[in-house]
């Protein structure tokens, strides 16, 4: 037994090592126009979110075209906008009430064909939590929820050390690994079997959607599915104060193989994938879209 088990071991070994990636492609966007943070890519590749450092503003830039579209100047509008499976952006703004100096946050969606945007969630004190989901997409606030459709497939979202996991509606709340300050930026697999997340003090998790550890992926931040089988991430350090290093990674969703996009001393960072491209930002604010060759 001990001897298959070390057979096994190194097959598996031996296949991971025999992965190639190769950057095919490499462009950098909105050259000399200005700087760009937290890009957010289309699911077919061909638009992109971005804002300022602070998540003021949050605007569009056609890929096609590099044609660019405002589509709110509010805070906190660029921080965590997401598109939805019918290609409409959703987004939440906030402000802080100058009586009371609370911050209230309102959930928005704009829509592409009439280049408008409307208020879905009104305002109120508390977090709001973006909930993406296979065919549909919610906000759930603190008080009130909004949801673009009653089924929104299967879909995810975090709160505090829990990841919230609905399928066709029906709520299941799973803690699969300890985490002292909770857990951040989970998503589903494109096939819709699978959910990665961050886990703080732990790293990137892939759990199935029975909340089963299927692997842990490394103390990486920021994941997002290239497809379903192979997640991008950001690995940066810190003093306590800044960045000292950031880099872009490819991660195979089960954990046998890990391939550097970009070097440490880089300092990219924030990467978001669709339609086969992966762009991220740098310290700095400098967009670049890459693509890429995976050969098994």
């Amino acid at each position: 037994m001990k001897r298959s088990l070390l057979l096994i071991m190194g097959l598996l070994a031996l296949i991971a090592s025999g992965q190639q990636v190769r950057v095919t492609s490499s462009t950098q966007l909105l050259r000399d126009v200005e700087p760009a943070f937290y890009p957010t890519l289309s699911p077919n590749g061909e638009l992109l979110l971005y804002s300022d450092a602070d998540a003021h503003g949050l605007k569009m830039l056609d890929l096609t075209t590099n044609k660019v579209t405002n589509i709110s100047f509010e805070n906190g509008a660029g921080f965590d906008a997401k598109w939805s499976p019918d290609g409409k952006v959703y987004y939440v703004t906030s402000m802080v009430d100058e009586k009371s100096r609370l911050v209230y946050r309102t959930g928005k969606c704009y829509d592409l064909s009439s280049q408008t945007s409307d208020v879905v969630l009104k305002a109120q004190h508390g977090a709001i939590h973006t909930e993406v989901g296979t065919q549909g997409i919610a906000l759930n606030g603190t008080k009130e929820k909004f949801s673009s459709k009653p089924n929104r497939g299967i879909s995810v979202y975090t709160e505090k050390s829990e990841i919230v996991v609905a399928i066709n509606g029906k709520e299941h709340r799973y803690s699969p690994v300890e985490s002292y300050a909770g857990y951040l930026w989970p998503s589903v697999s494109p096939a819709g079997d699978k959910i990665a997340f961050f886990a703080a003090g732990k790293g990137i998790v892939v759990i199935d959607l029975e909340g089963q550890v299927l692997a842990e992926l490394g103390n990486y931040e920021m994941p997002c599915w290239y497809n379903n089988d192979y997640i991008v991430a950001q690995n940066a350090s810190d003093d306590g104060y800044q960045f000292t290093s950031s880099q872009i990674l490819l991660l195979k969703a089960d954990g046998t193989f890990k391939h550097e996009l970009t070097a440490k001393t880089s300092m990219t960072m924030q990467p978001t994938c669709g339609g086969e491209k992966i762009v991220y930002t740098t310290i700095d604010g400098l967009l670049t879209m890459i693509t890429i060759e995976i050969n098994d």
